[in-house]
């Protein structure tokens, strides 16, 4: 999985995207330097969105608790790569809407959510475009390339597998593991629990995150309807998110898009899964390459470099 990056990062300085050497200026970049970034009323909800480069299209996705800063040190690499990168907050995270919910989690179901991401890509001028997934954001991923194949050009997906597999497959070194899939479901007392101290609950660093991602994602896990929105995200997932995938695979619907999978060396998927794209093999029909990159979970945050040169040759192989 490691690839030679020099020419991409060459092309940054090309770009204009990292900021010149001064002497006595050891400032960070600032993030997402060039792009446009605003709110897009895409009809249910207002996102938050960044966007920005030029050549073929491709969405970055954020898993949980985290916002689209999180792909802020990989971003500018796919630009110079030659691509147009749209980095939303998917709803109820970061700065989008988190809109009242119902009793079936409906609201906050990863349909309704590719719904948003078709809408936003066609409000920017794009009908087809590549999907990138992290975590939560590749569940979304999956379900808007199942939704909407004519849409999706190449999907990959980072640290998952399908949440049915995962429920499926659920044992007692899942349940140890991933607990709080289960936890989150529940009513009211995630949001009591995680309200009480937020910071000590999600953790994360400015050193580890960067100084504006960290803050921007520290803005979020202390608002309220954002953490009920984020938990919403697990309550769907639970009932009627395994239930479309059930679904899908019942009539037979796969992915049939090229299809990347990646996962991070040192976190659970190789534990769970020894090599994810065998679980991820019966719900597409064109795997491509993937593999472990040497990275904890956060992979754009902690190997952008490895991260961003996987996806580049994916996204123009």
């Amino acid at each position: 999985m490691r690839a030679d990056i020099s020419a991409s990062t060459a092309s940054w300085v090309g770009l204009g995207i990292v900021r010149p050497s001064v002497v006595g200026d050891d400032r960070p970049m600032p993030m997402f330097e060039g792009f446009t970034t605003g709110a897009v009323d895409v009809g249910e909800v207002t996102l938050y969105v960044r966007h920005g480069g030029s050549g073929p299209p491709v969405l970055l996705l954020h898993g949980h608790p985290r916002t689209g800063a999180t792909w802020h040190r990989v971003a500018p690499q796919l630009v110079a790569a030659g691509h147009t990168v749209v980095v939303p907050d998917l709803r109820g995270y970061g700065r989008s809407s988190t809109p009242p919910t119902t009793p079936d989690h409906a609201p906050y179901s990863k349909r309704a959510t590719a719904g948003d991401l078709v809408r936003l890509m066609r409000q920017l001028g794009h009908d087809r475009f590549a999907v990138v997934g992290h975590d939560r954001g590749s569940y979304v991923a999956l379900r808007l390339t199942l939704d909407h194949p004519d849409a999706v050009e190449r999907l990959a997906v980072l640290d998952s597998v399908p949440i049915s597999e995962a429920l499926a497959r659920c044992g007692a070194t899942f349940a140890r593991m991933w607990w709080h899939w289960f936890f989150f479901a529940q009513p009211e007392k995630p949001e009591r629990a995680i309200l009480a101290d937020p910071d000590a609950w999600y953790g994360g660093s400015p050193e580890h995150m960067g100084e504006e991602a960290f803050a921007e994602y520290r803005s979020a896990i202390h608002d309220p309807a954002t953490v009920r929105a984020m938990l919403e995200d697990y309550r769907a997932g639970l009932g009627l998110d395994r239930e479309h995938e059930e679904a899908d695979r019942a009539t037979g619907r796969r992915v049939t898009c090229p299809l990347l999978v990646l996962w991070s060396s040192r976190d659970d998927m190789g534990t769970l899964y020894g090599d994810p794209r065998d679980v991820w093999r019966d719900w597409a029909t064109d795997l491509r390459g993937g593999g472990p990159v040497d990275s904890g979970h956060h992979m754009a945050e902690e190997a952008p470099d490895e991260l961003a040169a996987a996806l580049a040759g994916f996204l123009t192989d």
